[in-house]
């Protein structure tokens, strides 16, 4: 691979499957073309030895293996003489027919022999040997294996790959091809994964009317599959009909025909509440509804015979050395006390403090205890603050991935984890599907702690599992509001709770951790940034600007966002030097040297540690730094910590540079140097909470550049990242709800 992907043919037999992976069809396989033999990998279902095929995709060079050829798509060649037909069947390409079997079917019907098995299987059952149900078997699987060939040829020019197309023919079978021209929409069923916007393409070639019922059906599942990445895990009936007739140019009176009939069916999920009905995907109705029941269970069914008393308090505040305030007595009164404890506050309040002494306590009457969070930068960091270590909640519950990506976990009713108490940092960032996954994975008689910042963004995945359970006021929580004396030292805590009471943030003292560089222009507020970053901050306090200063940015758009920014500072800190390798993706280069980001979890991604262990498991919002390119191979490889993982092609779409990375992206991390450029920043996210999570990212300094109009607005406004969910009602009226 250079430094653009050129894909290549090449035609051959397939000699021998040196491997395979049943479950998603990953092939190693040896093919014989006319110069050489050549390894072949690839996702290539229902490829067998003795195939000749053609191939497409490109060579790549493996560090272990070689020279290999990287399949992205293949079509298997129909023999047409007896020779050919012969060699085909005897290779055992077809399960039923050996050597043997094949010679005789040769000879009685001789060039025909695949159009029998294909078309009249039942023929076959007239040689000896052969009975009926064995024609049939053998009839079926060569169905089976030509039937993902046609599905490939159908959507092969709409770029629907291999994996895709070995989806969908587990899920429909042999009649794959059939359904689809009946109804393309079907394939937006979940678990597919298929695009919208492809199955309309196909539909407008099989003639489908605009107002067809199976059209305007899987536009409602797709407008809210598709709304689940703005975090909302239902939405409002009356609103959401109108966005469904815009988007598919269809009446409104045929949309509520089709929700109603998803209703009935059980396809969508509906909730009203007050006078306004709500809509939403059953999975994540049934997560909400569980979380719900499964919280106010625990509630009211937990031992509250361990108690915790004053001069146990006082034996820790000896030992700590410290004093705690009114409310953090409480909430370790209440932890004891309850099944369930929400531990919230900003920077400074003492919640670290607090869930030690908790921790303490716990232990000192031998209770099992387990600490997680939603990521491996959130896990690493309460590992730090609580001195034991925490674990990502998909590492707690054994996380297992099945076909397509399909998540499942070890750990649930089945299996519970054996712990007494379990708490739960940075819960803002937790989605309601996961949430409803670790509470299936606990005992009724665990304690949960959730604690976390309520002022923070909510999670990148749908729901808001901390807002919603604050707002349900139904459960004890203890918000943390103090800032104690060592804390008010920085301007840090002091702005950042200005900003979430709605004041102005203070930047007059230039002897603070925290300033503000004014500056009217993106062009020069641009210049600042790298300025700061390549030469002012390294030069005034001799840091690294690779490993300790963050660029923080609202959007990825605009001059000041994040992908401009990052072409920019590549160029200042790691430009090319001469003939240096170099990748071209997604629009931007990567090369040796340069910070880069994981941008999803990837648990099969390979690592070797530097104590020679070898493991697998990158995950969304790893940070690391590129090490090694093989243009040839198209292979490069990251640092990550202890780690260096190895990237091939397929991989690399995970990849972003991170000398900037939006402030979203930053949830759950804290910066020595934080610098965040706010100058053209959208409307829509000039909100409190997205300014107050930048603000709480930086440790030792804090710097603002832009305009002091945009980070007053975004202070004083209190509008919170809308999201339409359901918890808190379910939480409310204590819903009842079928375990199993």
């Amino acid at each position: 691979m250079g430094e653009e992907i050129t894909l290549t043919e090449i035609s051959g037999t397939v000699e021998k499957i040196t491997y395979l992976n049943s479950a998603n069809s990953y092939t190693v396989a040896t093919v014989v073309t006319k110069d050489e033999n050549i390894t072949v990998v690839g996702i290539l279902p229902f490829l067998n030895e003795g195939d000749t095929a053609v191939f497409t995709g490109n060579y790549t060079f493996h560090p272990t293996y070689g020279q290999q050829f990287k399949a992205v798509e293949f079509k298997r060649i129909i023999p047409k003489n007896q020779a050919d037909i012969l060699k085909y069947l005897s290779a055992g390409a077809i399960k039923g027919i050996g050597p043997a079997t094949a010679r005789r079917i040769l000879e009685k019907f001789g060039e025909r022999s695949l159009e029998i098995i294909e078309n009249n299987p039942e023929e076959l059952a007239n040689l000896r040997g052969i009975s009926l149900e064995k024609a049939r078997n053998i009839g079926a699987e060569y169905a089976k294996q030509f039937g993902i060939r046609e599905i490939m040829l159908m959507l092969s020019k709409y770029g629907v790959g291999a994996d895709r197309c070995l989806n969908i023919y587990r899920r429909f079978g042999q009649k794959s091809t059939e359904i689809i021209k009946s109804n393309p929409y079907t394939l937006c069923e979940r678990g597919i994964d298929f695009p919208f916007e492809t199955a309309e393409e196909l539909a407008l070639e099989f003639g489908f009317e605009k107002d067809s019922e199976l059209r305007v059906s899987a536009g409602i599942e797709y407008v809210l599959t598709r709304n689940l990445s703005n975090g909302h895990t239902c939405l409002p009936r009356n609103k959401f009909v109108s966005v469904c007739s815009n988007l598919l140019e269809c009446n409104e009176s045929t949309v509520e025909i089709c929700c109603d009939r998803l209703i009935d069916c059980f396809r969508i999920a509906s909730k009203t509440i007050g006078k306004t009905e709500y809509l939403a995907l059953p999975e994540y109705f049934s997560a909400e509804q569980y979380i719900a029941a499964r919280l106010l269970s625990i509630k009211d069914n937990i031992d509250n015979t361990v108690k915790v008393h004053e001069l146990e308090i006082e034996n820790v505040e000896n030992r700590l050395n410290i004093k705690f305030e009114s409310l953090q007595k409480q909430a370790i009164f209440e932890a004891f006390e309850n099944g369930i404890l929400v531990l919230t506050g900003g920077p400074g309040t003492g919640k670290t403090t607090t869930l030690n002494a908790i921790i303490k306590l716990f232990e000192s009457r031998d209770l099992k205890i387990e600490l997680a969070a939603p990521t491996g930068r959130a896990s690493k960091r309460m590992t730090e603050l609580c001195g034991r270590e925490a674990k990502t909640i998909h590492r707690l519950l054994e996380v297992e991935w099945g076909e397509n990506d399909k998540r499942s976990f070890a750990r649930n009713e089945r299996n519970p984890l054996d712990c007494d108490v379990i708490i739960v940092d940075e819960a803002s960032m937790i989605d309601a599907l996961l949430f409803a996954d670790l509470l299936k994975a606990l005992k009724s008689s665990t304690r949960i702690i959730i604690v976390g910042d309520s002022d923070q963004l909510p999670s990148i995945g749908a729901g808001n599992i901390l807002g919603d359970i604050l707002s349900a006021d139904v459960f004890p929580a203890i918000r943390l509001k103090k800032v104690f004396r060592q804390a008010l030292k920085s301007k840090i805590v002091t702005n950042a709770h200005a900003i979430i009471d709605g004041e102005t943030p203070d930047f007059s003292d230039k002897n603070s951790d925290c300033f503000f560089l004014h500056r009217e222009d993106k062009y020069s507020a641009v210049n600042t940034v790298l300025e700061l970053v390549s030469e002012r901050l390294p030069s005034a306090y001799g840091i690294d600007p690779l490993t300790q200063i963050q660029i923080l940015c609202p959007t990825k758009l605009m001059d000041t966002g994040t992908v401009n920014i990052n072409n920019l500072m590549q160029e200042k800190l790691n430009p090319r030097k001469g003939n240096e390798p170099q990748l071209s993706f997604k629009g931007f280069y990567l090369r040796v040297g340069d910070k880069v980001m994981q941008i999803k979890n990837n648990y099969d991604l390979q690592y070797k540690k530097d104590n020679g262990e070898y493991g697998s498991g990158i995950f969304n919002g790893d940070v690391g730094f590129v090490t090694d390119i093989d243009i040839r191979g198209g292979i490069i490889k990251v640092r990550y910590d202890d780690k260096v993982a190895t990237y091939f092609s397929e991989d690399m779409s995970q990849l972003e540079l991170a000398y900037a990375i939006t402030v979203h992206k930053s949830q759950g991390s804290e910066y020595d140097y934080v610098i965040i450029p706010l100058l053209d920043v959208p409307y829509k996210l000039k909100y409190r909470n997205l300014l107050y999570t930048a603000v709480t990212r930086a440790k030792k300094m804090l710097i603002l550049v832009g305009d002091e109009a945009v980070w007053t607005a975004m202070a004083k406004n209190d509008r919170k990242t809308l999201r339409y969910t359901l918890l808190t009602e379910f939480i409310k009226e204590k819903s009842e709800y079928a375990f199993y």
